[in-house]
């Protein structure tokens, strides 16, 4: 007999019962890893990294701000993704695993901008700048809120998913304009420091805590949302059989 191709064994894995019990499985292999590194990195960005020749020790925010910044756009294009998938192949663990990262990257963009202002007034003066990065990043975050906004505007969640997937496939225009914005246009933002071609123009000392923050904060993102696709699927799938057993048991 033979063995079920790629695509079955995808299928498979999408149906509710079983996404449901993949989430559970996965969350421990996140959870873990994202307690250790956070201590890793608050540690080494707090008290081991120095303080910078100009900046002082108010640059330490950027152990908080540059993960958050690059997860709000790591988590806009793997949710465009996701949203893209739903739409096109109709598979429900793909809707909801986007739905479920929106509010997460959400969050992510708003830390993102507020402790980028916290960081700006010592430095530049004033809480916020119409910067073309603050203002792409901003945008970022009006995207965000009108996608959660559009998926529940509709009372059918499968209507709502589509609907929301459009403009989340078409607000991805906006992540390369954040990235590049410091290069395309004359900026009070800092340029790129760390994911540049060259050899980054950071000390390894500040470096390191900085990588450990920021697989942090994805592994932060992968355990958030496997929870949050777990509660979401046992509310959409709770009249079905496997549900009334679980619950149950």
């Amino acid at each position: 007999m033979r063995s079920p191709g790629l695509w079955t064994r995808l299928h498979q894995l999408g149906s509710p019962e079983r996404f449901y019990r993949l989430c559970g499985q996965l969350m421990p292999w996140f959870a873990l890893p994202c307690v250790a590194l956070f201590a890793l990195g608050l540690y080494g960005g707090l008290f081991w990294a120095p303080p910078d020749y100009q900046q002082g020790e108010s640059y330490r925010i950027i152990f908080v701000h540059v993960p958050a910044a690059w997860m709000s756009m790591f988590v806009y294009v793997n949710m465009a993704l996701l949203a893209g998938v739903g739409l096109i192949w109709r598979v429900k663990a793909a809707e909801i695993l986007a739905l479920a990262s929106a509010p997460l990257g959400a969050w992510f963009t708003f830390l993102a901008l507020v402790t980028g202002s916290l960081w700006g007034r010592p430095m530049w003066g004033t809480w916020w700048e119409w910067d073309a990065r603050l203002t792409s990043e901003l945008i970022l975050l009006f995207l965000y809120l009108g996608y959660i906004a559009l998926h529940h505007a509709y009372e059918d969640p499968r209507k709502g998913a589509r609907a929301s997937a459009v403009l989340a496939l078409v607000g991805v225009v906006n992540v390369p304009i954040i990235h590049y914005s410091v290069v395309w246009w004359n900026t009070l933002h800092q340029g790129a420091t760390v994911t540049k071609l060259e050899a980054p123009s950071i000390h390894w000392s500040m470096l390191l805590p900085l990588l450990a923050m920021a697989l942090a904060f994805m592994c932060y993102y992968g355990w958030v949302l496997l929870m949050r696709a777990r509660a979401e699927m046992l509310w959409r799938e709770r009249k079905a059989r496997w549900v009334r057993e679980r619950l149950r048991s």
